[in-house]
């Protein structure tokens, strides 16, 4: 596991009720021990983003709680299908979706749903790279949301549709934050009920992703996949027929 960050940078958190994650209780039998991959998405490019402070308080605690993690910055990201999927940014996307072995999506609410700037990382990444295996296959997920009034839950519940679309095993705890505006203070989530929520699905996230990885080929392994050839299926979900 790794080291927990210093004190000062998770002010808010109360550490006698976060003890380290039971590991030998979770992972599978030959599991490699590294700490778990875990990539983050927000979904608003604003200078002042409550997306993207909700997901970089979250990538604090997951690496407390023993974590590697990567924020994706999706400013430059082209409009999906307008380019060819060579983009130096469309790329880096991908491949930290394959580095990854469990996913934080971080929107706000806009007009009642996630922004198009959320929904076009995940239109982003590839339905298939090997037959039709997605690269998100099997991998964990935890949603949140920041919305700039009352509380609401549209955005998380439909990244739970795409979360079950992508085949991932999305946790059964999320984060909905109302009038962000108001919660963060210079840029920080304060010690409240938010910011234990936030704490909450960072360690459910944790220990769901232990207790998958290393299990995840057989928890979604198909019937209906093992019934054709890989370049059956593949040719059957190529992006170009879509």
């Amino acid at each position: 596991m790794a080291e927990a960050e210093p004190r000062e940078d998770l002010p808010a958190l109360v550490r006698a009720a976060l003890p380290e994650i039971h590991v030998d209780a979770l992972c599978a039998p030959g599991d490699p021990r590294h700490p778990p991959r875990i990539l983050l998405l927000y979904g608003s490019l604003r200078d002042v983003s409550y997306s993207r402070r909700a997901a970089e308080e979250a990538a604090r605690i997951l690496r407390h709680l023993g974590c590697e993690t990567r924020l994706f910055d999706p400013a430059g990201l082209p409009q999906v299908d307008g380019d060819d999927g060579t983009h130096p940014k469309v790329v880096e996307l991908r491949e930290l979706a394959v580095w990854a072995e469990g996913m934080v999506w971080s929107s706000p609410e806009r007009h009642g749903a996630m922004t198009g700037l959320m929904k076009s990382q995940i239109d982003w990444l590839p339905l298939s790279l090997k037959g039709g295996i997605r690269p998100t296959q099997g991998k964990t997920l935890a949603v949140m949301q920041v919305s700039g009034g009352s509380q609401s839950f549209n955005a998380v519940n439909q990244m739970r549709i795409l979360g079950r679309w992508m085949r991932m095993v999305t946790i059964p705890n999320q984060s909905s934050i109302a009038k962000a505006w108001l919660e963060f203070q210079d840029g920080r989530l304060p010690e409240g009920p938010f910011y234990r929520r936030v704490v909450d699905v960072m360690e459910e996230l944790v220990k769901f992703t232990w207790m998958v990885r290393g299990r995840s080929d057989y928890l979604v392994d198909r019937y209906s996949e093992r019934c054709e050839s890989v370049e059956d299926v593949h040719a059957r979900v190529s992006l170009k027929d879509v």
